[in-house]
């Protein structure tokens, strides 16, 4: 049986509730690009709003991280990745927890509990060593000389801006080697593999350092499916596990190479990792499609990258390639992420368009080299040469020096290196300052915006029939952005008539009012459902009078006379058949 069927149904049997999977794109979240952690969407029920399914819920949750977009090709990293999760909301706490994670992976996945070290927090200033852990640890089996306690940046979990939920953690970790297991654990030994950790958030940071005890103590628990395949499968390259191993013998057949040879493994492995993010990307439903900014440069990007390596490994790129191993994902996967069936198409499109876009891209390119090498003053190519082709024109440092290597001429790259480091330094900034900002809640104009997306799509109903539906929102604290079904370009007329009706509703000063209810009963009293497979059994629904009725996670403002006046500035193609209103509220 599957990892993620047997991971979800122990937990069920220990009480907890399953939840689908976030959308990999953050609904209504501006301050980050992508879920990033299993644990991201639960952040505003960690911090103490009621979950409607209650104390103890279990995941498998759709993670994407660009950071490490260059490490890919090594035997385990990925962008996109799925992370187990089982989280208790102030409910059980240590002992539990330890003790279901250990008998999870000794009774049900039949682990040895010698190929098992745990680490533990070994306190500070403030805080008292996590002896409570090791104790748990060592009454379940694990002997003393496996367990490890490590300082705060190994095993204490905070919010970057420290203030908030924190806690102390258990990470467990696997012998991932045929030597023989040491007596003692050294967490130091790479061939030791983390493989789950256990976060126990009983503290709040008062963000000056010093912790308050929590009276509501969560757990939440993250393990990766791709490592923990590799562990139980047996082999040290997560390429060659049950998850990738189709796809490389499919580009074997494709490519006419064997995955053995050094540069072929690397390439075949960018191309899978690649396309399977891809794949995810596209085929959310917030329907992004390749550009200069946001999710849709990263999209741009990783079809891009995957172009270049088919290439290296003689792939006939013109040919359909790309969409047989992207198809070959979406049957993989879609049993547990239902939309990637729904926009197969949308996916398709996407990595076709953006292939013929990237070939004129790189003919560009290649006539940029050439511009640059018949007026280089001497034989080197200097960084800021260099890195342009790169940022510009997607030229990877390798294939400069391979071309410059034809005309006798080197390249800088040290320099390049140099460049690129603090080119990936300023990213990471950026995506550190997009998450912490994340955490951080909805801003009070950004909950205005929530709250007018749904008055936008019941006006919308109104105007061009009961056929539209919210296909993709994005809410920044200056503007909205609503994307929706629609055969044409709206009129003047149409747009206006919209706007009136939005601004009617909130002179009328109508209360926002929510609450907790079965799936089946929202569905029942007409609440808008959109992708209702993606909703848990029990659902919060907002209603707005008798104008909208629709089922949301929040928040909302608590009456439409919050909003302000609400002004439509721009109607646009999205897609093809899918309109982009962006509107603001003065």
């Amino acid at each position: 049986m599957n990892i993620k069927d047997l991971y979800l149904q122990f937990f069920e049997s220990k009480g907890h509730k399953i939840i689908p999977s976030s959308p990999i794109i953050p609904e209504n979240d501006p301050t980050v690009l992508f879920n990033t952690a299993g644990m991201q969407p639960l952040i505003p029920y960690l911090m103490g709003q009621p979950h409607p399914l209650g104390t103890r819920l279990a995941d498998v949750q759709k993670c994407f991280r660009s950071n490490d977009l260059d490490s890919i090709g090594d035997e385990t990293h990925h962008t996109f990745f799925e992370m187990l999760g089982n989280w208790s909301l102030g409910d059980y706490f240590k002992k539990e927890s330890i003790s279901w994670s250990f008998e999870f992976l000794t009774e049900v996945l039949k682990i040895p509990v010698e190929r098992l070290s745990v680490t533990v927090f070994r306190g500070n200033d403030l805080i008292e060593p996590d002896h409570e852990s090791a104790e748990i640890w060592k009454s379940l089996g694990i002997s003393e000389d496996h367990i490890a306690y490590l300082g705060e940046e190994d095993n204490w979990w905070a919010l970057g801006s420290g203030t908030g939920p924190c806690g102390p953690d258990t990470e467990i970790f696997y012998w991932r080697s045929k030597e023989p297991i040491p007596s003692k654990f050294d967490p130091k030994d790479e061939r030791w593999v983390e493989i789950w950790n256990n976060v126990f958030t009983q503290y709040n940071g008062n963000g000056d350092g010093t912790v308050t005890p929590l009276t509501k103590k969560n757990v939440d628990t993250g393990m990766g499916v791709e490592r923990i395949t590799a562990v139980l499968e047996g082999v040290d390259d997560n390429y060659q596990t049950s998850i990738f191993q189709d796809i490389i013998l499919k580009l074997e057949e494709i490519s006419g190479l064997k995955y053995e040879e050094a540069e072929v493994k690397r390439s075949m492995r960018i191309i899978a990792d690649h396309i399977r993010a891809v794949v995810m990307i596209a085929g959310d439903n917030a329907l992004i499609k390749p550009s200069n900014t946001d999710q849709g440069y990263i999209l741009r990007r990783l079809i891009r990258r995957t172009i270049r390596y088919a290439k290296k490994i003689n792939i006939d790129i013109n040919s359909d390639w790309d969409t047989i191993i992207a198809s070959m994902f979406i049957e993989k996967y879609k049993k547990y992420y239902h939309e990637l069936e729904v926009n197969r198409d949308a996916i398709l499109e996407v990595l076709t368009n953006e292939k013929t876009k990237f070939n004129r891209t790189l003919e560009k390119g290649l006539r940029e080299f050439e511009k640059i090498t018949s007026k280089l003053e001497g034989d080197m190519i200097d960084a800021t040469l260099a890195f342009r082709l790169y940022d510009t024109y997607g030229f990877p440092i390798e294939l400069t020096e391979e071309l410059a290597r034809e005309q006798n001429i080197k390249v800088d790259t040290k320099g390049f290196q140099a460049k690129f480091k603090e080119h990936q330094e300023k990213s990471r900034a950026g995506s550190t300052q997009r998450f912490k900002g994340g955490l951080a809640g909805d801003s009070e104009q950004n909950i205005k915006y929530h709250t007018a997306t749904h008055l936008l799509n019941a006006a919308l109903k109104k105007v061009l029939g009961p056929q539209v539906h919210q296909l993709g929102s994005n809410i920044t604290d200056e503007r909205m952005r609503f994307d929706f079904p629609c055969d044409h370009k709206m009129t003047k007329e149409e747009l206006q008539q919209a706007e009136d009706l939005v601004n009617e509703w909130i002179r009328e000063a109508i209360p926002v009012t929510h609450e907790e209810m079965k799936k089946e009963d929202a569905v029942r009293l007409g609440a808008e459902c959109q992708f209702i497979e993606r909703y848990p059994d029990i659902v919060t629904v907002y209603t707005i009078g008798d104008v909208s009725k629709e089922l949301c996670g929040g928040p909302h403002v608590s009456n439409t006379s919050e909003l302000g006046h609400f002004h439509i500035k721009k109607e646009e193609a999205s897609s093809a058949g899918v309109r982009r209103i962006k509107a603001i509220l003065e």
